[in-house]
């Protein structure tokens, strides 16, 4: 687990600059899924999501060590608006490499805090692979979306805040990608409440951490086709696996619909906006995927950042 002298010194690093967000109730909700449910609304943070939080604590403490003038990353979208927002914030050239099918909404926020984006081809391309040749002919600083102990720290810092506010918290639910949001909040958590039980979330059709998990190591699928476009990693981090294998319980899964229905009913009935990936915790509570009746439990809700566009084809289906 990432140790908690690293979570508070992340804390630290980003007080006064990330949001403490906030966490939110709904006796609808509850009465729906039979649960006492607590929602760690990072569809509040800075940029729309929870990677502000990794993003910022990986670029300062690097900073803090030596002289750094450009950075360099890949995403899907929400770390990119992050690294955009964190290099403008701290005076950096930034440079991110996006998917061509990313959210335009997404797009339009990363280039609107002023960074260069590359365009790729998710599934005929590796990010990776570009991410690190740019890195190299500029001599930028890389800052990788997941695997990495400074990021893992910083989105742990989510979890730390909603158990110093809801100590007794009997399980959390935390959507899955590479995996640095699960492992760094698995470790506050555990480290903060060591009989919490921790389940990551990820789409039915980009289940490759649950998956490895069963197998007992990584595995990789095919890039998956899902509405969840935060969620659309094929294969867990090198760093994070092993802390999700010392630490969550298991892993759940749900539909693209059933994220749909979660995320509109949200919207209708809590007036909260969050996007496919983010609500994969709630969805689950929603339809029944565990049971949980009778026990609290936290939801981080990871981002809200939805194209217009496709949150109106959202609620035109549910409507239908």
């Amino acid at each position: 687990m990432i140790p908690a002298s690293e979570i508070e010194a992340a804390r630290l690093r980003i007080a006064g600059i990330a949001r403490r967000t906030p966490v939110l109730r709904s006796r609808q909700f509850d009465e729906s899924c039979g649960a006492q449910v607590f929602f760690k609304a990072e569809n509040f943070q800075r940029a729309g999501a929870f990677k502000f939080r990794g993003a910022y604590n990986k670029v300062k403490a690097e900073l803090d060590r030596r002289p750094v003038r450009e950075v360099v990353a890949y995403s899907s979208g929400n770390h990119a608006q992050a690294v955009a927002l964190v290099s403008k914030l701290l005076g950096l050239s930034a440079t991110l490499v996006m998917p061509k099918d990313a959210p335009a909404s997404k797009l339009a926020a990363t280039r609107g805090y002023g960074a260069e984006i590359v365009l790729f081809d998710r599934y005929t391309e590796n990010r990776d692979e570009i991410g690190e040749r740019l890195q190299r002919e500029r001599g930028a600083l890389l800052v990788p979306p997941f695997d990495d102990p400074l990021i893992i720290a910083g989105q742990g810092t989510a979890a730390a805040e909603l158990l110093e506010e809801v100590p007794d918290l009997d399980v959390l639910l935390v959507p899955v990608s590479g995996g640095g949001l699960i492992a760094g909040c698995a470790s506050a958590a555990k480290n903060a409440r060591p009989s919490i039980a921790v389940y990551g979330v990820e789409p039915e059709t980009g289940d490759d951490t649950a998956q490895s998990l069963k197998k007992g190591e990584r595995i990789e699928i095919p890039v998956p086709k899902t509405i969840a476009d935060g969620l659309q990693v094929n294969r867990p981090g090198a760093l994070t696996f092993p802390i999700v294998q010392e630490t969550v319980s298991d892993i759940l899964t749900v539909s693209d619909e059933e994220m749909v229905e979660t995320l509109c009913w949200m919207l209708e009935r809590m007036k909260v906006l969050v996007e496919p990936s983010g609500v994969v915790g709630a969805a689950v509570l929603r339809h029944r995927k565990a049971d949980f009746s009778g026990r609290r439990v936290g939801v981080i809700l990871s981002g809200g950042n939805v194209d217009r566009a496709r949150l109106a084809q959202f609620l035109q289906s549910t409507a239908a």
